[in-house]
C-alpha cells in the first residue's frame, strides 16, 4: 500500500506527485489491471508471447538504427 505523509508547508499537488511516483514505482496500477478480469491459462500464454515478439522486433529494431549510425560516423 502506497502511503506518504504531507511535509510541512508542502502544496497538495507537490504531494500528489509524489504520491503518484510512489504508486508507479511499486506497479500497484498494473497489479490491478491485471487482476481485474481473468485470463485462461491458454490465452495467458498467447499474450506473453506476443509481448515477447514485440520485444524481439523493438531490439532489432533499435540494434539496426545503431548499425546505421556506426556506419555513418565511421565513413
Amino acid at each position: 500500500m502506497a502511503e506518504i505523509r504531507l511535509q510541512e508547508g508542502e502544496s497538495l499537488e507537490n504531494a500528489l506527485r509524489r504520491f503518484k511516483r510512489k504508486v508507479q514505482a511499486e506497479d500497484i496500477i498494473k497489479e490491478v489491471k491485471r487482476h481485474s478480469y481473468y485470463l485462461k491459462p491458454g490465452e495467458k500464454r498467447r499474450v506473453k508471447q506476443a509481448l515477447a515478439r514485440k520485444r524481439a522486433r523493438k531490439k532489432i529494431r533499435k540494434e539496426g538504427s545503431f548499425a546505421k549510425e556506426r556506419g555513418a560516423n565511421n565513413a
